[in-house]
């Protein structure tokens, strides 16, 4: 691991200490983007107070930054530990990092992603599946038919292995022989090893469930798929609207929702989600995401 790959760990993964005040997102990228303005020294360096004061920062917040910076023993310990439990960092600046995350969330995407299983699955083309955890019998078949689907066309599912929908997809697309990346929000670590699964989280390999932290990972499954496909979701509430309409301000990935006949569906559409039924899910590559928006 070099030393920029070091730094983003640093400021971006708890290290198994949930009190640690790692940088937000915005906060990484606030800096990400300061630090370009520097004038580069002829041989890389650590930050300094000073570079921190040039850069804008006043004292509380260089101190921080400073002291997440000087973590080293505890981060090569959190390394080993992790290791020992198969997992491992990926960091933005790794050379096995998704190049979609870094081109569709640029320096929004995550400044780490820890990782167990087989990271090559993260290399192969995606489609990913979002949706309610309680989920009516038509939207379960159709979440099942995107994992199928999936598996028989050659794509890895991307989800996020929360009950209902996410689950439902995952275990068809496995069942059918295909490979799944699980995003998760809770401990990496107690993820069972499974064939053909890879789990990724963000901050750390053990970092417990959040609302949060299950809010955050839905930029990350929909940047990873190629398309995005909504099961189910309410009107206005819940992390798979949320994110959808986030996608649909962003343009993350294209997106196709469950035609149900809910009003969820009807204002997705009018939104401009592309709705669709299970029968469209037959070739991925011939659906079209709707061009109007009213975003």
């Amino acid at each position: 691991m070099n030393a920029r790959e070091e730094g983003f760990l640093l400021l971006s993964s708890t290290l198994g200490d949930p009190q640690r005040k790692i940088l937000t997102t915005a906060q990484l990228r606030t800096l990400a983007m300061r630090v370009a303005t520097m004038e580069r020294p002829e041989t890389d360096r650590e930050l300094t107070a000073a570079d921190l004061t040039a850069l804008g920062y006043g004292p509380e917040m260089s101190e921080r930054i400073l002291s997440l910076l000087s973590d080293l023993p505890l981060l090569r310990y959190y390394h080993a530990k992790g290791w020992q439990a198969d997992c491992m960092p990926i960091t933005r600046v790794s050379e096995g990092y998704p190049a979609e995350l870094r081109r569709r969330l640029g320096l929004d995407s995550p400044g780490v992603l820890w990782a167990k299983g087989d990271t090559s699955i993260l290399h192969r083309p995606r489609i990913a599946l979002v949706g309610s955890r309680d989920i009516a019998p038509p939207n379960a078949e159709f979440a099942a038919t995107v994992g199928r689907e999936a598996a028989r066309q050659g794509y890895v599912l991307v989800s996020g292995n929360a009950r209902g929908a996410d689950s439902i997809a995952q275990k068809a697309c496995l069942d059918a022989g295909g490979q799944v990346i699980s995003v998760v929000a809770d401990a990496l670590m107690t993820q069972r090893d499974w064939d053909n699964v890879l789990y990724l989280s963000e901050e750390g390999f053990d970092c417990a469930f959040t609302s949060a932290r299950a809010l955050s990972r839905n930029r990350v499954i929909h940047a990873l798929g190629e398309k995005t496909f909504v099961a189910q979701c309410s009107v206005g509430k819940g992390g798979t609207w949320s994110g959808t309409v986030r996608n649909l301000k962003e343009g993350w990935s294209p997106l196709f929702c469950f035609s149900d006949g809910s009003e969820a569906a009807r204002q997705l559409v009018q939104l401009g989600v592309c709705g669709i039924s299970r029968e469209s899910l037959e070739n991925f590559n011939e659906l079209q995401p709707q061009t109007v928006s009213f975003f």
